[in-house]
């Protein structure tokens, strides 16, 4: 009921109620209209958000990129370094024609080293594996290089137990010296030398933890190593020499632990010792290219997908080579 005019009218009850209900439905569309205006505006203040994270994201991506590509970069030209310390394999093959060297550093440089070198008579073999791998091991490999060289050309110590005694000293002396921050570094290394008089037709060995694998008229034979790593033996426990008569057409095989510590195969389990020989013993009687070449792809297969776990390090040679007549 209104009035009009100083009249009371009685409006029809539908149009009063017709009124009343959009009243309310304007009400409450007003009302979603302004939850989605907000709506929007905070979806909109997040969109802007989200780019800007975005943004930065992609900022802090490329930013990495750039700093992963100079490590890189560094790490590529740290392996030409190495690469250019380290014998090839031609070098080799001018004192053994019957040699090869399978070398796969785990992180572009290695921890794993080999070394050779004439002298009078002698014919040296160094293989060795420092303490890790990539950067940390490749800088303990050039220490120990180093070592070795100057223990045989400078001090003309030809013994193997002798020198493997003064590497010990050496890297004693160069890492177990205490920091400031009170630690006190102790890292080593395993190794295998050999000293190779053809004249005598005789192999002298001695190892730290490196075994060598004598191949002889179809039989492995392994010549031990003491379970003393260089660099921790501070007591000067001596190490021990072993002496080989050579015939012709032996092969001899020195390696790190790289080979046989990778996992794979159905089981995912480590290649292991046991196979290593069988494979060697297998393929000994190929020619070395080939020697080389079935290891490698033996080892790419029985990793499958998985990542490699060491540097891999793999040195066969036939000292005396049987004369064909």
């Amino acid at each position: 009921m209104i009035t009009v005019n100083g009249d009371i009218t009685n409006l029809p009850v539908v149009t009063y109620h017709f009124m009343l209900y959009g009243s309310i439905i304007v009400s409450i569309v007003l009302l979603f209209i302004l939850s989605q205006t907000r709506i929007l505006v905070k979806t909109r203040k997040l969109l802007r958000e989200k780019e800007q994270a975005y943004a930065l994201i992609e900022l802090q991506k490329a930013g990495l990129e750039l700093r992963d590509k100079n490590i890189t970069d560094s790490l590529i030209y740290a392996q030409r370094i190495q690469e250019a310390l380290l014998p090839s394999e031609l070098y080799f093959r001018n004192h053994f024609s019957d040699s090869f060297i399978l070398f796969k550093p785990k992180n572009i440089v290695s921890g794993d080293f080999y070394w050779i070198e004439e002298k009078g008579d002698k014919i040296f073999i160094v293989a060795a594996d420092c303490t890790g791998h990539g950067i940390p091991g490749a800088l303990m490999s050039m220490i120990g290089l180093d070592i070795v060289e100057k223990t045989i050309n400078e001090d003309n110590i030809e013994i193997p137990s002798k020198i493997l005694a003064v590497m010990n000293k050496g890297l004693e002396k160069t890492f177990s010296r205490e920091k400031n921050i009170g630690t006190i570094i102790r890292d080593g290394m395993d190794i295998g030398l050999c000293v190779i008089d053809r004249n005598r037709k005789k192999v002298q060995y001695a190892g730290a933890f490196f075994p060598l694998y004598l191949i002889r008229n179809g039989s492995l034979v392994e010549i031990p190593a003491d379970k003393i790593i260089i660099g921790m033996n501070p007591d000067g426990v001596p190490y021990t020499d072993h002496e080989i008569d050579l015939i012709e057409d032996d092969m001899f095989y020195i390696f790190s632990d790289g080979y046989v510590d990778q996992f794979g195969g159905t089981e995912n389990k480590k290649f292991m010792y046991r196979r290593f020989r069988y494979l060697l013993l297998s393929i000994h009687n190929f020619p070395v290219n080939d020697q080389k070449a079935i290891l490698d792809e033996n080892m790419r297969t029985w990793m499958g997908s998985n990542e490699q776990v060491d540097d891999i390090m793999v040195i066969g040679f036939r000292p005396l080579i049987k004369d064909v007549k």
